[in-house]
């Protein structure tokens, strides 16, 4: 059962080339593709969290003579590195570079006594040794009226994005945040010196900053300077091109769930990465007619040549961006032109309202660009149930509508509306939809190599590396398939706690993130 808390956790939500091993993961899949896999061999299959799963009652008197034995534990082949308590939501992936590890959740274990209640939270840990450095805490927007854009503990959702010595994140107080990778321990760096007032909140006495807090280098609040109004929570997980930052801003509906308090504000924005200023936005008519909000990460890959930046809107139509914003118009704003959009709702789904179990869905997951292709699969917030979806893939190529010319093929019989992105590897693509089904697909063609129910909700992406397919759930475990043709679990590991993130992995190590807790690990054996 699915908590009011957790209403917006949808947000959480992948490289084509062959990929390399990481020493490195920057951003939400790995890279500007959002393909989320990786080179990276010898990895773990099993490990020992430290948490035991509740064991079922056996039956008492002559009946328990006829019970079956407990089956034997599963083969641990990984240990872990270290760990780290978080807070008791966390829903975007960790980045792991510069030999640090970042990490959004929320405030439910203070790391500093003076911050209590209810926060956003950016967590920086040392990725040698787990220990923790320092963190970017950011209050929560008052629920009033017809506002309801900051849900209560859901923190800091987004992904982070590491360039350099910055690193890029969007809060849940709707505002994109530059941030310096060694935080105060290496002095306020600036421009931006509002540290403590914005760590305390509008209104209160602002603390003093100490070396473990962040450091912000720069802000720019989306709702001040744009009127956005986001719906549930603000997130993306956003890409840098160049000087250029590419930004979804999480507009949408207020309260009553149909309303567009702010239609014309932006849906998808362009900021200068050094100041922060607004450089361009879009001009699509998702801001007037999207269901429900907007949340959907951007994805980058050139296209016989051209550069496209890649976004699903929440009116389902998947956007195709020159990165190159226009020249001014004349009141002096630039747009990012539309190359070309598709409608990732089937048009039979028109016939039923949205929420409707088989009426159309909003783009959740993250667009994934591989060989000259785009996939993409559509849903809805958890909190409106079970209903049908659609996997799309998309030619790359293109301009204008390309609803129908571009249609590669499509997947929609038998799929849920989803959360999650997809991953190919090795000539397979597998996807997770939020009934809990893990699908295994040709990626050309989309003919179905097996379809396998974890009876749980999937809210993660899946994550393909050493032969392995690695998918957390709802029910406290992680998963792990083999990548071939036919279906094979080899290995769960109990969490002790709903995983909705991806894993990653990073120099032979897995980085795992449950709702409560950071692990990594390694296989037994390749202790560094």
């Amino acid at each position: 059962m699915v908590s009011a808390r957790t209403c917006c956790a949808f947000l959480v939500l992948l490289l084509f080339a062959a990929p390399a091993p990481a020493a490195e993961w920057v951003q939400w899949g790995g890279s500007y593709e959002r393909n989320m896999v990786s080179a990276e061999t010898n990895l773990p299959t099993t490990f020992d969290s430290g948490a035991r799963p509740e064991k079922p009652k056996k039956p008492e008197g002559d009946k328990a003579a006829d019970a079956p034995p407990d089956p034997p534990p599963p083969a641990i082949d990984g240990t872990v590195v270290w760990s780290a308590k978080l807070g008791n939501q966390t829903y975007g992936n960790p980045a792991v570079a510069g030999g640090k590890v970042f990490i959004g959740t929320n405030n439910a274990s203070p790391r500093d006594p003076r911050v209590k209640g209810d926060k956003g939270v950016l967590m920086c840990f040392d990725d040698a040794t787990g220990k923790f450095l320092w963190q970017l805490v950011v209050p929560k927007i008052p629920e009033e009226g017809q506002f309801n854009g900051d849900c209560k503990e859901l923190g800091i959702c987004s992904a982070p994005l590491v360039d350099g010595d910055r690193v890029y994140i969007t809060t849940n107080r709707c505002e994109v945040v530059c941030l310096s990778t060694e935080g105060l321990a290496n002095e306020n760096r600036g421009p931006y010196k509002d540290e403590g007032q914005h760590m305390a909140g509008p209104g209160q006495p602002p603390l003093s900053p100490t070396a473990q807090d962040a450091d912000i280098v720069w802000l720019y609040d989306l709702r001040a300077e744009l009127k956005v109004w986001p719906q549930d929570a603000t997130n993306c997980s956003m890409i840098v091109l160049g000087d250029y930052l590419y930004c979804c801003t999480s507009n949408g509906v207020d309260r009553s769930h149909v309303n567009i308090p702010s239609p014309d504000a932006p849906s998808f924005i362009v900021l200068d990465k050094n100041t922060g200023k607004l450089v361009a936005r879009d001009n699509t008519p998702n801001g007037h007619r999207f269901f429900h909000g907007n949340w959907s990460n951007p994805s980058y890959a050139k296209v016989d040549g051209q550069g496209l930046v890649f976004w699903g809107g929440g009116d389902g139509w998947c956007y195709a961006f020159d990165p190159e914003p226009l020249p001014p118009d004349a009141q002096g704003v630039r747009y990012l032109k539309t190359v070309w959009m598709g409608d990732c709702n089937p048009p039979e789904r028109k016939a039923f309202k949205y929420k409707h179990p088989d009426g159309p869905s909003e783009i959740l997951s993250t667009p994934v660009f591989w060989k000259d292709k785009v996939y993409v699969t559509v849903g809805q917030d958890p909190l409106h149930g079970n209903g049908v979806g659609t996997l799309t893939c998309l030619a790359a190529k293109g301009s204008g509508d390309i609803t129908e010319s571009g249609k590669v093929w499509q997947y929609a019989k038998g799929f849920h509306r989803s959360l999650s992105s997809v991953s190919i590897s090795n000539g397979l693509l597998f996807i997770g939809d939020y009934w809990g089904f893990v699908h295994c697909l040709d990626p050309e063609t989309g003919a179905i190599h097996w379809v396998h129910d974890l009876k749980t909700r999937l809210w993660g992406s899946t994550f393909a590396a050493d032969g392995k397919v690695y998918i957390g759930t709802e029910s406290k475990k992680l998963v792990v398939f083999e990548a071939s043709k036919e279906m094979k679990i080899l290995g769960e590991t109990h969490l002790g706690a709903k995983m909705y993130t991806t894993p990653i992995a990073v120099n032979g190590r897995l980085y795992i993130a449950s709702q409560e807790k950071l692990f990594v690990v390694e296989k037994k054996g390749s202790e560094k």
